[in-house]
């Protein structure tokens, strides 16, 4: 973050929530829409408000205010998929696997080259897992690359999303960076995984103040914006490189089901000098 604020060119992907884009924090920042909805709230006082919102607010706030604001000069392309029909209540929005599917696919053709997904994924029927399954494959073979939250069930396991070779699963740790009994964690997430901030995360509100959060969803942005600051200052490198360099952290030789804390300076360094720098621009 000392060394970019990120690069317009850059494009990241929010599947999650609409945004209160009217907030101060978010003046001067490169926020537009996939597809043909709006990126706006119409309820501010809706979960999906509040979680787009914040998640938004980790990469794209401007820097100096309350949230981590780790890119803001990278090009935001929000999705909405999260309906704004219930009130708040604390409950994590979530998406079946054919709705995920196709707002992965519109994403895409929308020219993102990252794609951060904080949400729960409800329980999948077959046809549903098949369409993800392909929507994932379709964002791989673009070299677009995914960043899922593992969720926050404290459960062992995988999903169709974590378990996919292309996607970089997040688990969550508290502030002293251990690993969260809230967090899921399992073979697919400890191998090619990584952990992020889960514990009293503060970013924007949907009121124009700022609120604090936690889980999973809150620690894939964290991932996300590493990936797209390095891709600002690197712009050469492929999305492979990038991923690989995204898992220096912990070694590449990985037995455990708690995936590695994320380390931006490794990442950094491998991009840097061991690989003699050459993907500088």
């Amino acid at each position: 973050m000392q060394r970019s604020t990120g690069e317009k060119e850059i494009v990241i992907g929010l599947i999650d929530g609409p945004v209160a884009v009217d907030h101060a924090d978010f003046a001067g920042g490169h926020i537009r829409v996939a597809g043909t909805a709006s990126a706006a709230c119409s309820l501010s006082d809706s979960v999906a408000c509040q979680h787009g919102t914040f998640v938004a607010g980790i990469l794209s706030a401007r820097r100096g205010s309350s949230a981590p604001a780790i890119c803001p000069d990278c090009t935001l392309l929000v999705r909405p998929i999260f309906p704004e029909n219930a009130p708040a209540n604390g409950d994590m929005p979530s998406a079946a696997p054919s709705q995920l599917a196709s707002a992965i696919e519109e994403i895409v053709a929308g020219g993102a080259q990252i794609i951060n997904l904080s949400s729960a994924l409800l329980r999948p029927e077959l046809t549903g897992a098949r369409e993800l399954q392909s929507a994932l494959d379709l964002a791989a073979a673009r070299g677009v690359i995914t960043v899922a939250a593992a969720g926050n069930q404290s459960s062992i396991g995988s999903s169709v999303i974590t378990r996919h070779p292309w996607v970089i699963p997040v688990a969550g740790c508290d502030q002293n960076g251990r690993p969260m009994t809230e967090s899921n964690f399992g073979a697919s997430i400890g191998k090619r995984g990584l952990r992020g901030p889960a514990e009293n995360v503060t970013s924007l509100g949907t009121d124009g103040t700022s609120r604090s959060f936690g889980g999973t969803s809150a620690a894939a942005p964290f991932v996300t914006g590493t990936i797209a600051l390095l891709w600002s200052v690197f712009p050469a490198a492929s999305a492979t490189q990038i991923k690989l360099a995204m898992m220096q952290a912990g070694g590449l030789h990985r037995g455990s089901i708690i995936p590695p804390l994320l380390d931006a300076a490794a990442a950094y360094q491998f991009l840097a000098t061991g690989s003699s720098g050459r993907y500088a621009s």
